[in-house]
């Protein structure tokens, strides 16, 4: 099959859509598949997929991200029946709205990746132009879609809940498994948030919850590794995080700014303990990441990871500071052996469930089935 997926950017970034989709696209290729990525150029990479074909932005606001190369491209693909499956992932810009133009004009199958923007917490929060972008462009858009892609229950919920009523296709993110993690011998004790520095991910309900049990186990230190540089450059919120350390009075707090590569899971194997406290997450590749680097981790309801609970790899706690501080004086209260026992059995978990090879495979096949080519549909596509 010809199957051409639209993301907003691909960065050097190793973590979020520029690792999931980048390796969803290789794992395809890697099974015959033939993938082109086409992306709009934001920032040059050092070492580009052979696969992506990148898009100059047009005039206007770069937050719009107008690119009238991309929508000709993916119009005169589409006409000329050049590619069997459009797959888009995000929302909120034009390159997210070209591919249902194409998709019907062209009478081709699109499958969409929300990637969490269709989260209760994601539509009431953000930019207003939300209110006007929406009903104008984007649902018109993702009305054309012949499949929607969801990485976990919750997010198929969501769907639903906005009104779609296509075939939902329900397939987790893959993960890369890490050479097991070295046991360390250090007096100090590291609990890790890694991630991007945005109000979404609930720091402003960890640091409150490290204040109140810092005095109590002075042999734990909060590792805050992250930036808030987006596509659009800084928000500040990271500025904004390091003066409510300061307000709250917070000790054996480290902001490490961003990691990538060997110091990122470096990061992850070093840390005795990882926590999410999330008000939204569609997946959440930073919980997967700890897991698969040995890890166990805390994540709130926010983020679709039930499972810690029943692999016995971590905790998952309700939004707020009060459940979050009870599950640290648990948590940080565990001894090393038993952390390291429930870091490896998540570490397992992900090698057993989260393969990028059986990912892909389900991918394709979901595929196959939106071009006719297999029936009935697959076993993870809710039709309901």
């Amino acid at each position: 099959m010809k199957i051409v997926h639209v993301v907003p950017a691909v960065t050097e970034e190793s973590s979020g859509p520029s690792y999931s989709i980048v390796h969803l696209c290789e794992s395809l290729i890697a099974q015959g598949q033939e993938v082109t990525l086409a992306a709009l150029d934001w920032a040059p990479m050092v070492s580009p997929p052979p696969f992506l074909k990148n898009f100059p932005l047009g005039i206007g606001p770069t937050r719009l991200g107008r690119s009238p190369a991309m929508r000709r491209w993916l119009m005169s693909l589409a006409r000329s029946k050049k590619v069997d499956i459009l797959h888009n992932h995000g929302i909120w810009q034009m390159n997210a709205v070209y591919p249902g133009w194409a998709a019907r004009n062209g009478n081709i199958n699109m499958v969409i990746s929300p990637r969490g923007a269709l989260s209760e917490w994601a539509m009431r929060h953000g930019s207003r132009i939300k209110k006007i972008f929406w009903p104008m462009l984007q649902k018109p858009s993702f009305d054309s879609a012949t499949c929607f892609h969801a990485t976990a229950e919750s997010e198929y919920e969501d769907i639903r809940r906005m009104g779609f009523h296509q075939p939902v296709t329900v397939i987790p993110n893959g993960i890369d498994i890490p050479p097991p993690k070295q046991p360390l011998h250090t007096e100090v004790r590291t609990l890790l948030f890694l991630g991007r520095v945005h109000r979404q991910k609930g720091l402003d309900i960890l640091l409150p919850a490290w204040r109140a049990v810092q005095d109590r186990f002075p042999d734990w230190r909060l590792l805050v590794a992250g930036s808030d540089v987006g596509y659009y450059g800084r928000s500040g919120y990271l500025d904004d995080m390091r003066r409510l350390a300061l307000e709250l009075g917070l000790n054996r707090i480290d902001f490490a700014g961003e990691l990538r590569g060997l110091a990122k899971l470096q990061a992850y194997q070093r840390a005795d303990l990882f926590v999410l406290p999330t008000y939204s997450e569609s997946f959440g590749m930073t919980v997967a990441e700890a897991l698969a680097a040995g890890t166990p981790a805390i994540v709130t309801k926010g983020a679709p990871w039930s499972g810690l609970e029943k692999i016995r790899a971590g905790w998952w706690i309700e939004i707020g500071i009060d459940p979050l501080v009870a599950c640290l004086e648990d948590a940080l209260d565990r001894s090393r052996d038993e952390l390291v026992e429930m870091g490896m059995l998540g570490r397992d978990w992900m090698r057993a469930e989260f393969s990028w090879a059986d990912v892909a495979r389900k991918m394709a096949d979901t595929y196959r089935w939106l071009s006719g080519g297999a029936a009935p549909a697959p076993a993870w596509v809710r039709t309901d």
